[in-house]
């Protein structure tokens, strides 16, 4: 059988894989993305994702068909365990400045299902199910791998340019990496319970609700339509199968529901951690999603992370792929991502804390206080860490801009570099052709995020976080041709 040859493998099409194959083809990389199960997974797991997510999902082209399965989040309330209202986090219900509402609700298996029928239409991109990659070697100058076509008992013979590993958190591609781990001190078994109500049930809320109690910390959330989820943490020294039988699981609801009133659609037992990969690039092997860190549950951050990896890794791929940089981009990812999923981790994790403390109200207050004395809680948007682009705005995530017709700038612009400037700084230069340039004529609301700023113009890359900034013709000249010089 003659050995096939691709720029990119991908092994795993949970969303993080599959969004990274969307960017790659999108590109027209010629990609292979293996995995091992034979369909997508029809269980919930993550139920959450914000607008940072949502913008990604826009460039690879599923949010309008996405739309109508989600729901807003209302925001998440903090209760003490006699049911008083500890810190409010509420959600707003308009766009961010991102162009997207700050937080959303999902069924993962609807995303899953639009991200592969997306994947469907992308030329350079080949999906193989039922095939499981067991054997990599890094050659230096390309990347052999081996998998097995189970439904044939096959083995196949790759080469590859470079491999991805999005497999989750007991990633083969992390193995051959050999990759330690970092560990920030959260690990806990909860219980997820999935409901499927029968009927409306108001009094349950549209709020996230974390239910602070030392002795059995939980968490309510609404999800799209019918379905509803708890997590309950579980006692170290309770039976994984006595607690999820359907009996224990009644128990555990009768405060909410009847048994007539909903049916249980899953019940599972998780360990959430909270780890970081030391490595997650090795010669021509990468990993990203579960397979570079782990986060507890509680800032609804793990998918977000993930797809945030694809985001920064895809157009560097490309980049390097096409010969439009040199390998020594792809060094960037690490450097980036890392600080940024750590930021998410350490804030989880001290959430998690936070929800176990025996007086939750005193600890919410010590670690959220605003400066009138009150509790307060508000979305964060790390920046990267080191890696590309001058400046002190070098890094930070840029919003998204609506042009004069009321459509959203990644709409027209795609996922490419792109000159966010004031019309009269950039009437009289002469740009490269390839870049795209948006104008506070071509969009009236751009000056907002520019003054937001304090800038006059602002390169961002193709997942939107800032390159550098500009306030001068003889800045931004400087600016274009350093930044063609550290892409390259």
């Amino acid at each position: 059988m003659p050995q096939e040859k691709f720029d990119v493998v991908i092994v795993g099409l949970g969303p993080v894989g599959a969004t990274l194959a969307h960017l790659l083809g999108m590109a027209g990389v010629k990609t292979l993305v293996l995995d091992r199960e034979g369909a997508q997974y029809h269980l919930p797991r993550a139920v959450h994702f914000d607008d940072e997510v949502m913008r990604v999902f826009q460039w690879v082209g599923i949010a309008d068909e996405l739309l109508p399965k989600l729901r807003v989040n209302a925001g998440m309330k903090f209760v003490g365990d006699d049911g008083q209202l500890l810190l409010d986090w509420p959600r707003p219900q308009e766009e961010s400045t991102l162009g997207w509402n700050a937080s959303w609700r999902m069924h993962q298996p609807d995303l899953e299902a639009l991200l592969r029928t997306g994947l469907e239409a992308r030329e350079s991109v080949t999906v193989r199910t039922r095939c499981e990659a067991f054997n990599v070697d890094d050659r230096g100058d390309h990347v052999e791998l081996r998998y097995e076509d189970m439904t044939k008992g096959e083995i196949h013979h790759i080469k590859a340019s470079y491999v991805v590993g999005c497999d989750g958190a007991r990633s083969l591609i992390r193995r051959y990496i050999e990759s330690g781990m970092e560990d920030y001190g959260f690990h806990e078994r909860w219980l997820v319970i999935d409901v499927l109500l029968k009927a409306d049930k108001p009094e349950l809320g549209d709020h996230t609700v974390q239910y602070c109690n030392p002795t059995q910390p939980m968490t309510y959330a609404r999800g799209p339509k019918n379905r509803r989820r708890w997590e309950i943490k579980v006692a170290p020294d309770a039976d994984s199968q006595k607690i999820t039988t359907e009996a224990a699981t009644w128990k555990l609801l009768e405060k909410w529901l009847r048994p007539d009133e909903a049916e249980i659609e899953r019940t599972a037992v998780y360990v959430f951690h909270s780890l970081i990969a030391e490595n997650w690039r090795k010669g021509r092997l990468l990993i990203a999603g579960d397979a570079a860190h782990q986060t507890p549950p509680f800032m609804g951050q793990g998918m977000c992370a993930g797809i945030r990896d694809a985001a920064n890794l895809g157009w560097k791929l490309a980049q390097v792929i096409q010969g439009q940089a040199s390998d020594g981009l792809l060094d960037s990812y690490q450097s980036e991502r890392h600080p940024n999923a750590r930021e998410f981790i350490e804030t989880a994790v001290r959430l998690g804390g936070l929800i176990n403390a025996a007086d939750s109200e005193r600890a919410l207050r010590a670690a959220m206080t605003k400066p009138d004395g009150s509790a307060a809680m508000k979305s964060i948007y790390p920046a990267l860490g080191a890696g590309l682009g001058p400046g002190a705005h070098a890094g930070q995530l840029f919003g998204q801009p609506r042009l004069q017709d009321g459509t959203r700038m990644d709409d027209v612009i795609g996922h490419r570099f792109v000159l966010v400037a004031d019309a009269d700084l950039v009437q009289d230069l002469r740009l490269r052709r390839d870049l795209a340039v948006v104008t506070t004529q071509d969009a009236p609301d751009a000056k907002a995020h520019l003054d937001s700023l304090g800038v006059l113009a602002v390169l961002l890359r193709p997942d939107r976080y800032i390159l550098g900034t500009a306030n001068t013709e003889q800045e931004l000249t400087a600016l274009i041709d350093q930044s063609d010089l550290t892409i390259r």
